[in-house]
C-alpha cells in the first residue's frame, strides 16, 4: 500500500512541474538540501536520470534549486536558458518562507524579465520547497 501511495505522490509532483515521459530534464544547483522526492518523481516519469550542468542536449525542463546566497539569479537564469528548447521551461525551486535560504518571490519576479523570461505560475513542490515556472515570453503566448 505504501508504494502505491508514494507512486501517486510522485506523479502529482512531476505533473505539477509539467514533466512528461520522454522529456529531457536538467538539474542545476543540486546540494544536500534538495528534496529527493521531487528528484525521484521526475526521474520516474522521464525514465532517465536528471542531467547536470555539463549537459549538451536540448533541454525541455530545467530544475533550478536556488537559495539566498547562491549568487546572482539573473546570471544563473541566463546560463540556464543556454540549451533550453523553444517551448521549454525553467523551474526556480526555492526554500519556502521561514526556511533557511528562502528567496523572496519578488526577487524571482524581478530577475525573470531581466533574463528574458516570464513567470507563468507558482507551485508547492514538497514540504520545504516552492517553485516558480519561467518561460520565454514567446513560448508562453503559443500555449
Amino acid at each position: 500500500m505504501v508504494a502505491a501511495e508514494d507512486a501517486g505522490r510522485s506523479s502529482d509532483i512531476a505533473g505539477k512541474l509539467g514533466v512528461e515521459p520522454g522529456m529531457v530534464v536538467q538539474e542545476l544547483g543540486y546540494d544536500t538540501d534538495v528534496d529527493e522526492a521531487v528528484r525521484e518523481a521526475v526521474e520516474d516519469v522521464i525514465g532517465e536520470e536528471l542531467l547536470d550542468e555539463d549537459a549538451q542536449e536540448v533541454i525541455d525542463v530545467v530544475l533550478l534549486w536556488f537559495r539566498e546566497g547562491d549568487g546572482d539569479l539573473v546570471d544563473t537564469l541566463v546560463d540556464a536558458r543556454g540549451m533550453i528548447a523553444e517551448n521549454g521551461m525553467i523551474w526556480v525551486l526555492t526554500p519556502k518562507t521561514g526556511r533557511s535560504g528562502h528567496l523572496e518571490p519578488s526577487e524571482i519576479a524581478e530577475a525573470a524579465p531581466t533574463a528574458g523570461l516570464a513567470q507563468t505560475s507558482n507551485v508547492s513542490v514538497g514540504e520545504d520547497w516552492a517553485g516558480a515556472r519561467l518561460m520565454s515570453p514567446k513560448a508562453g503566448k503559443k500555449r
